[in-house]
């Protein structure tokens, strides 16, 4: 059963400019504008910001000059062009698209977001795609053939996009488990994080298009992201923050990496020579493109000379006619701006070749295949943590089930913010577990965990009649003349980051408009609040007023504070709805601070009817009529999202879902807790309930993966990718976790996650790598290829694992290796090494595993360079890092270094 909503693709106009060989640096700051006027009773979706690309006549006109896909060709090219048409290339077009030279046949190439899905040009409303398990739930699948499928699939979808670079993976590290983007990021440990990306990435260029490996580096929080410091030490920047790239560039080479907005030990990563110069193009001989974050450029001439190519996405800030001013000035060298240049142009080549056939329209493909590959990538990921007395799987014809909770009859598919999209379909968790069982499910929903009031969607319609909102756009912020465009949207969450239509240009205003029409008579709620000024009318009575907000709420987006306000409608009666906007930047204080005066606009528009029912009781009522109940709680894209921290590791809100648990589990002892949430959560009713199971975000098949997994048509594989802390403070960033005053220190060294349990004996509640089955599996005796490992020189571990239990199921073998003695301390253990193998019940399959130096080396500031030292070392082999097998010894018989 699917939930599909109809949205018609997105109308992406490119009316623009053609960057000429004689070009004027004034000629660069010009933004073009769109000719064509839509009247008012006109309706289209949002077209992206306006652009510098080239025309279409041009693109199709122009005579190709490609060399053929190499660097030195790229840079060959490069030294061809003006220093005005080298500059032009540096900085993008538009919001997703970099600058084409028609006559020196050079095309532009179009960026999508994101990690879990292609959505193309528009954020959240524009073209359905296929929308993915989020990356910390793909982690959890410890399957690398599973991650170079999906790579493959997101190639294909990214495609459908009319795109050329996808901006994923997110390789940010689980640092604590309050950060913002931990679901949409793989893991705490390097490793499995290096490992995953490496084969996702793999997946998808195979497929042509560029992966855009982020966030570099040291971006572990949301909070004051734009202006903090992480400062950390040299060893935990190697061994852990800049591992997964490292292994990503030797062993996938993606072709694009993104700047992260922070900064590493006092410099901006966009112009950070140690991370960028020294590390990235230096030591690793990164050929390659680097863009920034989106508006994460914070300099004209040194971001380009540390080897940030490309700024993301078009401003008149930095580069452009500064960039060239810097060179003439010699404040900017012509051979870093050419690099950069050769740079873009290199990643143009491998994505798109002699092709310079214009953009063709976003497209939906929403074939079986995909929908297949995420229902069981769903699966594979989903984690039981805990299943005392064999409770699940669930007896589908015998089993009468009620299903409780916040989670249940919604599509709680993925986390918040640029990894959002538009999804084909969702299912929910009730509608796939009534779909599986023979008997009558019942369903209660036990209490709400919205964090902000919901959408006034379902309740509006638009002034063409259909559902949503009339938006009509003016030319300049005084909401003078005529409206310049129309437009119906179809939600009342109205972020205009990416789509404001480009004919009102940089500066403007806007009127929402809608008929809502309550269900119910009651003290209802709404809520509002706006990125810039706005006000919102109910009948032409003001609302809400934050045009001049000075307090900033929490929201990706710079905002106001959310404003509740409740007021009796009567059922049945319609009301006018209004909201006023501009996208003047507020608070005023920034514009001073930044140097603009307007921005991204935007509201976001709540509306809930009075709740007159006790839904704790009607829980407890259904729980005790069921032989089981299933709980589902978690977090949302509310709750978890781009732009800020969680703020604590509780269940929200208030502890009603703790309650929830407790009194749904006193009523029925056999009680499932189902946790939906992309990170660990406080869980206090652990040690009473029978099962839980982490179901993270699954994407557009979450509820029919759950369902697969409850009734045992999937036996569960999945292995926790983070550690799970009993409490907040006995993680290993408490003491610093966000940092002050714009400054986050490291403290914690290389002693991050199971790291720091290890080291300071702290049971978690889970620990990593932790996950069981519905079968068992036994592991026989280690056997090595030899005992000595040297420079040049791997180890084979061989080891047989038996299902020994009654159901086919899958097992993730993980190997640690622990140095018995070193000259620096070390972690007790770490992942060095891990396979996960498919066995039928009472197969046995040799499970064979290899380590190399970079299974045993650290890095040593003194050395300047990677070090395994002489000695013993121990290989460790079990079922997670609090579960070792079996274990044997070797050696390193004469220390050895390395640099790459």
């Amino acid at each position: 059963m699917t939930e599909i909503v109809d949205i018609p693709a997105p109308v992406v106009e490119v009316t623009t400019v053609e960057v000429a060989a004689e070009l004027t640096s004034e000629s660069i700051a010009t933004t073009a504008r769109g000719s064509e006027v839509h009247s008012p009773s006109s309706h289209r979706t949002a077209s992206t910001p306006a652009s510098e690309l080239s025309s279409i006549e041009a693109l199709k006109a122009f005579k190709t000059t490609n060399l053929g896909v190499s660097k030195e060709n790229a840079r060959a090219k490069a030294a061809t062009l003006s220093l005005v048409e080298q500059v032009s290339l540096l900085r993008a077009a538009d919001h997703w698209r970099t600058v084409a030279i028609p006559n020196k046949g050079i095309a532009n190439i179009k960026t999508s977001d994101g990690p879990n899905g292609a959505r193309g040009a528009v954020f959240k409303a524009g073209t359905r795609a296929a929308l993915f398990p989020c990356g910390v739930s793909l982690a959890a699948t410890w399957d690398t053939k599973l991650l170079y499928e999906v790579g493959q699939h997101l190639g294909e979808e990214t495609k459908a996009r009319s795109a050329h670079v996808l901006l994923a993976p997110t390789v940010c590290l689980h640092r604590g488990p309050l950060g913002g983007r931990n679901f949409e990021s793989f893991s705490e440990d390097p490793l499995l994080t290096g490992k995953l990306a490496a084969s996702y990435i793999n997946g998808l260029q195979q497929k042509g298009i560029a992966a855009t490996i982020k966030h570099f580096v040291a971006n572990e929080q949301e909070t004051e992201r734009l202006t903090m410091d992480s400062e950390l030490s040299e060893r935990a920047l190697r061994e852990l923050y800049l591992r997964p790239f490292e292994i990503a560039v030797r062993e996938s080479n993606p072709w694009a990496v993104m700047s992260s907005y922070n900064l590493i030990n006092g410099v901006h990563a966009d112009m950070n020579t140690h991370t960028l110069k020294d590390i990235l193009r230096g030591e690793w001989k990164y050929d390659g493109l680097v863009m920034s974050d989106w508006t994460g450029v914070n300099s004209v001439a040194e971001s380009i000379e540390a080897g940030c190519d490309l700024e993301m996405p078009y401003s008149d800030k930095w580069r452009g006619e500064k960039a060239v001013q810097a060179v003439k000035d010699g404040k900017l060298s012509q051979d870093a701006v050419e690099k950069a240049a050769a740079n873009v142009l290199y990643l143009i080549d491998r994505v798109r070749g002699q092709d310079t056939s214009p953009e063709e329209p976003e497209r939906e493909e929403d074939t079986p295949e995909t929908r297949e590959l995420i229902r069981r990538a769903g699966s594979q990921g989903l984690t039981l943590l805990k299943n005392r007395g064999n409770l699940l799987p669930l007896d589908a014809e015998k089993t009468k089930i009620a299903v409780i909770g916040p989670n249940a009859n919604r599509a709680i598919a993925g986390g918040g913010g640029s990894a959002s999209l538009n999804p084909y379909y969702n299912t929910l968790p009730l509608w796939s577990i009534q779909r599986e069982s023979s008997k009558d499910v019942t369903y209660a929903l036990g209490c709400d965990i919205y964090k902000w009031i919901p959408l006034a969607t379902p309740f509006c319609k638009a002034l063409t009649g259909e559902e949503g909102v009339t938006i009509e756009f003016y030319t300049g912020d005084k909401f003078e003349g005529e409206p310049t465009v129309v437009q119906t949207r179809t939600s009342t969450d109205l972020m205009l980051w990416d789509s404001a239509p480009t004919e009102v240009g940089n500066v403007w205003s806007a009127y929402v408009r809608a008929k809502l029409t309550p269900k119910t008579s009651g003290k209802h709620k709404f809520s509002f609040f706006s990125v810039g000024p706005g006000r919102l009318y109910i009948d032409g009575k003001l609302l809400a007023d934050v045009w001049d907000w000075t307090e900033q709420g929490e929201t990706m987006f710079d905002g106001s504070e959310d404003v509740v306000i409740e007021i009796e409608l009567e059922a049945g009666r319609t009301y006018e709805l209004m909201s006023e906007l501009t996208n003047e930047i507020r608070p005023l204080s920034k514009q001073i601070a930044i140097g603009r005066t307007h921005g991204p606009g935007g509201v976001r528009i709540g509306y809930k009817e009075e709740d007159k029912v006790d839904h704790l009781q009607q829980a407890v009522d259904a729980a005790t009529e069921a032989d089981v109940a299933i709980v589902i709680v978690g977090l949302d894209a509310e709750w978890e999202s781009e732009g800020y921290d969680r703020a604590n590791m509780d269940l929200p809100k208030d502890g009603s879902q703790d309650r929830l648990v407790e009194a749904v589990l006193k009523a029925n002892p056999n009680t499932i807790v189902v946790v939906q949430a992309g990170s660990p959560v406080t869980m206090p009713w652990a040690d009473k309930v029978p099962s839980i199971l982490q179901a993270w975000y699954q994407g557009q098949e979450a509820g029919n993966a759950l369902a697969d997994v409850l009734f045992g048509r999937v036996n569960p594989s999945g292995k926790l990718p983070t550690t799970f802390p009993v409490r907040l403070q006995d993680n290993p960033t408490y003491h610093s976790w966000p940092g002050e005053n714009k400054k986050v220190i490291y403290g914690e060294g290389i002693f991050m996650g199971y790291r720091h349990y290890e080291r300071l004996a702290i049971k978690p509640l889970f620990a990593f790598g932790h996950g069981l089955s519905y079968t068992t599996f036994t592991y026989g005796d280690i056997t090595l290829s030899n005992t000595t490992l040297s420079a040049n020189e791997k180890i084979t571990v061989t080891i047989p694992i038996t299902n020994s239990g009654k159901v086919d199921g899958a097992e993730v073998v993980q190997g640690y290796v622990h140095d018995v003695k070193s000259r620096l301390v070390r972690p007790e253990k770490e992942l060095a090494v891990f396979d996960k193998v498919f066995l039928k019940a009472g197969e046995t399959k040799d499970v064979v595993l290899t380590l190399d130096k970079l299974s045993v080396g650290y890095y040593d500031t003194r050395l300047k360079a990677w070090i395994a030292e002489e000695g013993e070392f121990k290989i460790l082999v079990g079922s997670s890092s609090a579960d070792i097998r079996q274990s044997a010894t070797f050696d390193v018989a004469e220390s050895f270094t390395w640099i790459f």
